[in-house]
């Protein structure tokens, strides 16, 4: 498989960084190659064309990023503990890499149709992760038993990408990690049962 290779690797790595520094449209595929340290003509050998490279790192990059997700939520006890543990990762792993932050923020939403579309797919399971800690939330009477399940996630979802994509716009000028607490208290509001 490609993404064994270090060369694949490399070309990923070097084209979020390419990405977000000159945008998906100014990220000429001699500019990713040239960042990478391969010829043009290795990139060729991986992907088909720069579209194909920028679903490429959204589908490596978002697969990494589920994965930590979803193992890090499966050691806690209840949902809402699951759910700040998830807000958490969301916010540190992309506070921990500015460049596919301005990628996922910026530059995947200037995308064409067919390439959201991809992009979506690549999202699915990590929506099916954030769906299940609401379910869990409903079975475990911490949420609220009437809640609409797809449009609790599309909160939760929307909530964290609408805080990241400030934090890039903003050009990181506070500690992303110093919202966790406040957004967990927001949206926990909004699911809880009340009394």
């Amino acid at each position: 498989m490609r993404n064994n290779k270090p060369k694949y690797n490399q070309i990923i790595e070097a084209a979020v960084k390419v990405i977000a520094q000159n945008g998906y449209h100014g990220s000429q595929v001699s500019k990713i190659a040239k960042a990478a340290g391969v010829a043009d003509g290795t990139i060729y050998l991986y992907f088909k064309n720069k579209e194909d490279v920028l679903v490429s790192v959204f589908e490596e990059k978002m697969g990494q990023f589920i994965d930590k997700i979803a193992q890090s939520t499966n050691q806690k006890q209840n949902a809402e503990e699951k759910l700040q543990t998830l807000i958490e990762m969301h916010f540190r792993q992309l506070s921990e890499d500015y460049y596919l932050a301005i990628v996922t923020q910026l530059e995947l939403r200037q995308s064409n149709y067919e390439l959201r579309l991809k992009i979506n797919k690549v999202l699915k399971p990590y929506l099916v992760v954030i769906d299940n800690i609401v379910k869990e939330g409903v079975e475990q009477r911490l949420f609220r038993s009437d809640l609409n399940i797809p449009l609790a996630r599309q909160m939760i979802f929307g909530t964290l990408d609408e805080v990241v994509t400030n934090w890039v716009m903003k050009e990181q000028k506070y500690d992303l990690l110093s919202q966790v607490p406040e957004v967990h208290v927001l949206l926990t509001g909004a699911l809880s049962p009340g009394d």
